[in-house]
């Protein structure tokens, strides 16, 4: 099967939707298919801490086609902008000329990036589309202030999406909001079909019963020898702080609990400027970490900090959650019901599902999970199980295999 998935990250770059593309085109190219990767040359950020290894790159199974971007990062709009505009140009010059592919995969780094998958069948018109929906816009653009909501680019834009639908197969969403959102609002008629596939991490970078050695930043003076809560990834628009950072200071008086942040995203500033306005010294800001050191910054970690807009319910979904769970690491969410989170944590009973606002919650999830031994084990024995059962890729993989060859039965 010769299959190509579009998507502007790819290893050794650090943004999560490059990861699971890797996952996804490797263990498609280890099964015998001819496997090509649309990206661009950008990076998510602009690089990560000197002297880090940047973690394994690409095999040669995988072809890569890297389109030229600007790599402007994520600083601003505009800069986002101009990164996203030159790659779906680039991609869709080049999905126009590629020869026929059966499945294209377009995800939504950056939004619409269907636009490439559908030119290519404009000219193939037997080529079957898939769309890996992390994101859904315009719907995010609106929730977040990009554009206005019911607008005129509102308005261009979600015709456009409904058009780009028409041609398109089959939709993965991350949980049944996201799916719901999309057939709610793009879907006319019974096509795309839809299922729903989670995230996830690999068996192989999280061994069962492995000793990881926990990050050398656990050393520094403001986090050694207290109990850590960790956000690791990005802190963008639907991830807000007020909830934690009240809850960071009721914690304060304890002085043997700390909030390690470790990654970036435009809410970072909003994050340092609250933390230096109301003196907090048990909030710990740091950078992104490459893929391969991710397990020992769980390893020094009391339990995984999750946050989650109440509009951003089926429009993202964070994926901070499978790290945790395979590291054995109690979670704690703030954010709505009936996201991946909240259905993980009700399903496996593997932490503490809290609503934004909620900072006195917050503040007793932590200090039950530190003075409870009995617990906090038990939450993260349930955390392992649910990733084993649910969030490995030994478990999502074999769900794209039976889509995929669906879609195009093997010969």
């Amino acid at each position: 099967m010769r299959i190509t998935i579009v998507n502007l990250f790819y290893p050794p770059d650090v943004a999560a939707s490059g990861t699971f593309v890797a996952s996804l085109a490797e263990h498609r190219a280890s099964l015998g298919d001819a496997v090509t990767v649309v990206c661009g040359t950008g990076a998510y950020v602009g690089s990560v801490a000197p002297g880090t290894d940047p973690g394994p790159t690409p095999t040669d199974r995988v072809r890569l086609l890297r389109i030229w971007t600007p790599g402007l990062g994520k600083a601003s709009q505009g800069r986002r902008l101009a990164d996203y505009v030159a790659f779906l140009v680039g991609a869709t010059l080049r999905m126009l000329f590629m020869p026929r592919q059966d499945v294209v995969i377009a995800m939504t780094s950056p939004p619409f990036a269907q636009i490439a998958a559908v030119a290519h069948r404009l000219v193939h018109p037997r080529t079957r589309i898939v769309f890996w929906c992390h994101d859904v816009y315009p719907d995010a653009a609106e929730e977040y202030g990009a554009i206005r909501r019911g607008g005129l680019a509102s308005r261009a834009l979600r015709s456009a999406q409904r058009w780009l639908m028409t041609r398109t197969d089959h939709v993965v969403a991350l949980d049944e909001a996201m799916l719901r959102r999309v057939r709610t609002g793009y879907v006319r008629g019974r096509r795309p079909t839809g299922s729903v596939i989670p995230n996830w991490e690999t068996l192989e970078l999280f061994p069962a019963e492995a000793a990881e050695e926990r990050w050398s930043g656990y050393g520094a003076p403001e986090l050694a020898g207290r109990d850590v809560v960790l956000y690791l990834g990005n802190l963008g628009y639907g991830h807000p702080v007020e909830t934690i950072v009240d809850a960071a200071q009721d914690l304060a008086a304890d002085r043997d609990v700390s909030f390690l942040f470790v990654g970036g995203g435009v809410r970072y500033p909003e994050l340092a400027g609250e933390v230096a306005r109301r003196g907090l010294d048990d909030v710990v800001m740091r950078d992104y970490v490459p893929k391969v050191a991710t397990p020992s910054v769980l390893a020094g970690a009391l339990a995984v900090l999750i946050s989650l807009d109440d509009g951003s319910l089926g429009i993202m979904s964070p994926c901070k959650l499978h790290g945790g769970l395979a590291m054995g690491r109690p979670v704690i969410y703030v954010g709505p019901p009936g996201t991946n989170v909240d259905e993980a944590i009700a399903a496996y009973g593997c932490g503490s599902s809290l609503r934004q606002g909620d900072a006195v919650g917050l503040a007793a999830a932590i200090r039950l999970l530190r003075h409870d031994p009995q617990l906090r084990e038990e939450q993260a024995r349930n955390a392992r199980k649910a990733f084993e059962e649910a969030y490995c890729d030994a478990r999502t993989l074999p769900q794209f295999d039976a889509l995929l060859d669906g879609l195009c039965p093997r010969s």
